[in-house]
């Protein structure tokens, strides 16, 4: 029996990954880590309401999500109530974001205004 040259990554503590399919990069590059925490640093309760527009796992359907609504889940509820009368559509709150069902985000902006909030649109 030939004996195996190779030597044993467990035997041997000085070892490094080289290459692996199984999870990518080893090292990910500075830059990136840099720039991942720039667009991190934006504080999720600014007091400004973003609306955008998702379509994932909905089968192409488009909905409006609305986030940045600083509200307990019983005034989110209404509020999403009175949003869903006013675009003629149906929607859901969930995860403290309202989805209203359909592109509406023209209409929201607007009416969330109306409110007294700081509305932005995000996305394209």
């Amino acid at each position: 029996m030939k004996k195996d040259s190779r030597p044993n990554p467990s035997k041997n503590n000085h070892s490094t990954l080289v290459y692996s399919t199984g999870i990518g990069r080893i090292k990910p590059s500075k830059e990136k880590n840099n720039s991942l925490a720039a667009n991190n640093s934006r504080d999720p309760n600014d007091g400004i309401v973003r609306i955008h527009r998702e379509t994932k796992g909905r089968g192409g359907k488009g909905v409006s999500v609305i986030v940045g609504l600083n509200l307990k889940t019983a005034e989110l509820e209404l509020l999403a109530k009175k949003l869903k009368q006013l675009c003629g559509t149906g929607g859901t709150v969930k995860d403290g974001t309202i989805e209203i069902q359909g592109d509406q985000r023209e209409k929201l902006k607007q009416a969330l205004e109306k409110m007294d909030y700081v509305v932005k649109i995000a996305g394209g």
